[in-house]
């Protein structure tokens, strides 16, 4: 009787998962929306079995030609919409509701818990207005303090290998640079990744960063009720790293919530403040600062939630830092006459030493640099795809896009479109010069997302790629060794060639 009734459940259940696909499958029809070919029950996994890192981007754009601008997919009974029309990304990014990451983003959740990225509703309103604090112009002057000395770091460590004939692999360097900023702003500790190749917990970040990027391409890994069957030693390995990293986390918050309640014990609390001291210094504080003297609805936040929202934040913006400038070391590398230019820029408005610690006024006159990193976040988006779930019947135009699935918005194919940037795959600079952004199609340029989940760090990361570009550029010349570009996509947009310069020290000032 037991199994009869366990046996009809299944039966009642495959059913109804069957007649929902069938519905699904009808609105797509009835929207000409088309794809690849499917087998039955399993759709589209055979397909995307032969998927890695190397060719995952690659075959969205052979679809594209393929199919057009949007085209489905489907793995067992999960349907995945991928596009590059635009129409979808202002329904989709403009709403106010449509929140939710993308299924294929659901593997993640083990490792960033419910922070910013992947929280929805009222729990993502209320985390996100407490976090923007931590975001304004005043408090970015103190992060530009450990952006600057850890940029200075990076400099003497290339310098070792500068010999202006070895090829030198960008990426491996800035990665442990952008790591030490990230940590130290986010809880005011030094992890010294650059120095310590032995620290536990910068090998730890690496590792989950680097396993959880692989799984977004791999079908049997992507499923956490299937990761551990399909790769057993990798499963295992993450778990060890994230218990690194999360008992790092944990100790950090537990120390620095123990010196919180013992300076409201002995009167010495002071309460975060925007305002400068009685002798003019900026305030200065952490991430973690924030979180720790946060409230929601009167209510402290835990130590997981404050646990959720920095590691959030340190493996958000460690990876895609790293993208944009190696990408953009490479790129100038390349084109040795906008780097003159960008070196023309950086002594007129940053002076002729090139130690000189440079100011956030001073980072934002740099107007030729911003060109040179908008263009580079164009052929080279550090993330290339946007994913979104789609609970209920979505319509846009004379399309719909059925409930229960999953959009991909591909922003690296629209970069690549000449409807939107003419000769899209040349560097050009000066795309972005005299206000000519403003006559770009709406969500034709989103390096930073858009709507309401915008990235939160926007300004930040535009701190840091500029403190470090300058830093390198002010110290070497850059030049065209190595091998080239070759985009592969796993969390961010990576090389799976590196990000290769030759690097002569600058030995005279002009």
């Amino acid at each position: 009787m037991f199994l009869s009734l366990i046996i009809g459940a299944l039966i009642l259940t495959l059913a109804w998962d069957f007649f929902r696909k069938l519905q699904r499958s009808a609105i797509l029809k009835r929207s000409k929306i088309t794809g690849p070919p499917t087998i039955p029950v399993l759709g589209n996994v055979l397909q995307a079995l032969n998927l890695g890192p190397d060719s995952y981007i690659h075959v969205f754009g052979d679809n594209f030609n393929k199919y057009g601008k949007t085209f489905r997919v489907w793995i067992l009974d999960e349907c995945m919409i991928y596009t590059k029309d635009l129409k979808y990304f202002e329904a989709i990014l403009s709403s106010s509701t449509l929140l939710e990451k993308a299924e294929l983003y659901r593997f993640v959740r083990e490792f960033l818990g419910d922070g910013l990225l992947l929280s929805t509703g009222s729990k993502w309103a209320s985390r996100r207005k407490v976090l923007s604090p931590a975001f304004h112009f005043k408090y970015l002057e103190s992060f530009l303090q450990i952006m600057d000395r850890n940029s200075g770091i990076l400099v003497e460590k290339l310098r070792k290998v500068a010999d202006e004939n070895t090829p030198v692999d960008l990426s491996k360097y800035v990665y442990l640079a952008a790591l030490d900023v990230i940590t130290e702003a986010a809880m005011g500790v030094r992890v010294n990744a650059q120095n310590d190749p032995n620290c536990a917990y910068s090998k730890a970040v690496k590792s989950v960063a680097s396993i959880e990027s692989n799984r977004m391409s791999s079908v049997t890994q992507r499923y956490n009720w299937l990761f551990p069957l399909a790769a057993p030693f990798v499963s295992r390995r993450l778990q060890r790293d994230l218990r690194i990293m999360k008992d790092f986390t944990n100790k950090v918050i537990r120390e620095r919530r123990a010196i919180l309640e013992r300076s409201k014990a002995d009167g010495s609390y002071q309460p975060l403040s925007l305002e400068d001291d009685d002798i003019g210094r900026k305030p200065k504080m952490t991430l973690l600062d924030i979180l720790l003297q946060a409230t929601i609805d009167n209510n402290p936040l835990t130590d997981v939630d404050i646990r959720e929202e920095v590691e959030t934040f340190i493996l958000a913006g460690d990876d895609t830092t790293t993208s944009v400038v190696s990408h953009a070391l490479q790129v100038i590398s390349r084109h040795p006459k906008e780097q003159e230019c960008i070196y023309e820029e950086l002594l007129a408005v940053l002076g002729q030493d090139p130690n000189t610690p440079v100011t956030q006024s001073q980072l934002l006159d740099l107007k030729y640099l911003d060109c040179v990193i908008k263009e580079t976040m164009r052929l080279h988006p550090p993330v290339p795809i946007l994913g979104r779930y789609i609970p209920e019947d979505l319509h846009v135009g004379d399309k719909t896009i059925p409930g229960n699935t999953s959009v991909v918005l591909i922003p690296y194919y629209v970069y690549r479109d000449p409807e939107y940037f003419p000769d899209p795959l040349t560097f050009k600079p000066e795309r972005w010069m005299n206000g000519k952004e403003a006559s770009l199609a709406s969500f034709a340029y989103i390096p930073f997302s858009s709507g309401p989940k915008n990235c939160i760090g926007k300004k930040f990361a535009n701190l840091e790629m500029k403190t470090f570009i300058s830093k390198v550029i002010r110290h070497f010349e850059l030049l065209p060794l190595g091998e080239e570009l070759k985009a592969t996509y796993t969390f961010v947009l990576s090389s799976s060639s590196g990000t290769n310069v030759g690097l002569r020290p600058r030995k005279t000032i002009k």
